[in-house]
């Protein structure tokens, strides 16, 4: 943008700052601002104008800041910069990284000739960001033109020049890092079916509840469930090519456990360490509200930087209902007409564009890409009639419900298997790469533990004793389901993830040796 906003702060409400504006400049809905603290500067987002008078939330502690302190506005909207040296650090929610860096310069690899026409989305140049992933520099959205000059094979930062275009606006120069905003979806080419799981090795998952590889899925539960250490299994063994792991409101030891465990664990695909294709964004429970919304929305704009280069991207957001939260006091601050239980109004509207942004696509440079959704949700006293746990619901094809008695007693994952549903029709896929009859294996399963939920309302009542035989025999069927195939041990290197093929013949031995 050509304009910048300049103002200064007349009124402090915790992170949500009202602000004088100039006569002769102005701001715009989204644009990042910076606000002058001594001798820092701290990070901000104008959220709301009216004439004279702007809004904005900040992303850090506004401890010590006063009126009149002076805010510069950046003249373009809150954005991520996309860049070789992300994957295997830690970032927080404006993506300012909290690790050391490793890597000041690249071995680029250039894929493009002098003369040669590229589009938006082209891809000019590689680099091996780590030994399972390449990092591909792209031509941003809204430059296309011939490529007049180039740089040759060899050692660059990420922001140093590699080539130059010739557009309808002049030249332009393009480096390995690019930076687009982080509240706007991405561009496609074309959105393709999603009809493919995401494999996980988890067998309740993969066999009664998947979830589609550019799909979304909600883990509700109450506290102590096992929401976090689920997701923490599904990063660690889900078919993506890459996780962003978003600690959104989370205890800061839950990150750290990421952080430890994934830098000692080997990937199986490719025997590297699962560190080398996560990314985490960390903004803890102790760290500012307001940049709980940035963070989700940062990850977010990274897995579609990478989506856009061809990879298979999970996203893991830990817990949707803390970013809800901080939704609820920033609407309060604002003084904004609340909805049910204190929520904005426009909550069930931010939920819908958080995972409305996953997918199967055709990207613009004619590569694969998907995204997969996980959120979890903590809705207080496991109340799944709550607002953000309902919300949720409409907008994700699959549903985890973790239930607090399969928690405590020591039943993992905590999956409740007669609450939690799966939308995605995947038969065809099974049928066709695990086995024709896992779709009929799957629903003689589930009918059977079907069958043990009413029987042991009955047994409540009159006892075990006054079933019959054939009664008796189902719930001791549904006993072996249950503790052999629905209950998994996450420690154990035996059982922490199951192909497929060994799921199906695990099914099968239940069904007819029992």
């Amino acid at each position: 943008m050509a304009h910048r906003g300049m103002g200064k702060v007349w009124g402090i409400n915790g992170p949500v700052l009202t602000i004088h504006t100039q006569d002769d400049k102005h701001f715009f809905v989204g644009e990042s601002v910076m606000v002058q603290l001594d001798d820092t500067k701290l990070s901000g987002e104008i959220i709301a104008l009216s004439p004279g008078v702007a809004t904005a939330q900040v992303y850090e502690s506004t401890a010590g800041l006063s009126s009149g302190a002076v805010v510069q506005g950046l003249g373009q909207p809150m954005s991520v910069k996309m860049r070789p040296g992300i994957i295997g650090h830690i970032f927080d929610g404006i993506m300012r990284q909290l690790d050391a860096e490793t890597k000041s310069k690249w071995e680029v690899s250039i894929l493009v000739e002098k003369g040669k026409y590229l589009k938006s989305g082209a891809i000019f140049a590689e680099v091996e960001e780590t030994p399972s992933i390449i990092y591909k520099a792209m031509v941003p959205l809204g430059i296309e033109g011939v490529v007049t000059s180039l740089v040759v094979d060899g050692e660059y930062a990420s922001d140093d020049k590699i080539l130059t275009i010739e557009t309808s606006q002049g030249e332009k120069s393009l480096a390995l890092s690019q930076t687009f905003p982080i509240r706007t979806a991405r561009p496609v080419k074309k959105r393709c079916m999603v009809n493919r799981p995401l494999i996980t090795g988890q067998r309740v998952i993969d066999s009664f509840f998947p979830i589609a590889k550019g799909g979304a899925a909600a883990i509700p539960g109450g506290f102590g469930t096992g929401k976090t250490m689920t997701q923490h299994q599904l990063a660690k063994w889900c078919d993506a090519d890459l996780i962003v792991y978003i600690g959104c409101g989370e205890r800061g030891n839950e990150m750290t456990e990421v952080l430890e465990d994934f830098a000692k664990l080997i990937d199986p695909r490719t025997n590297q360490p699962l560190l080398s294709r996560t990314i985490l964004i960390a903004n803890t429970s102790d760290m500012p509200v307001a940049a709980r919304e940035a963070s989700i929305y940062t990850g977010m704009a990274i897995a579609e930087g990478y989506r856009d280069m061809g990879y298979h991207v999970a996203v893991m957001a830990d817990s949707t209902s803390r970013w809800a939260e901080a939704l609820r006091e920033l609407s309060g601050r604002l003084e904004e007409i609340p909805a049910e239980e204190g929520y904005p109004a426009y909550l069930a509207t931010r939920l819908s564009a958080f995972y409305g942004r996953a997918g199967y696509v055709e990207n613009l440079n004619g590569t694969e890409g998907s995204i997969t959704i996980v959120g979890a949700v903590s809705p207080q006293g496991a109340d799944f009639s709550e607002p953000v746990t309902q919300h949720t619901k409409r907008f994700v094809r699959t549903f985890w419900a973790l239930d607090r008695r399969l928690a405590y007693a020591r039943h993992y994952p905590a999956i409740d298997w007669m609450q939690s549903y799966s939308d995605y029709d995947l038969n065809g896929w099974y049928a066709e790469n695990v086995n024709p009859k896992f779709a009929e294996r799957r629903a003689e399963v589930m009918r059977i533990l079907q069958e043990e939920h009413a029987l042991l309302e009955i047994v409540k009542l009159i006892g075990t004793d006054s079933l019959a035989e054939s009664q008796k025999k189902i719930l001791a069927m549904a006993k072996i389901i249950r503790e052999k195939f629905l209950q998994q041990n996450a420690y154990d290197p035996s059982d922490t993830y199951m192909p497929l093929a060994e799921q199906f013949a695990l099914m099968e031995d239940i069904l007819w040796n029992t």
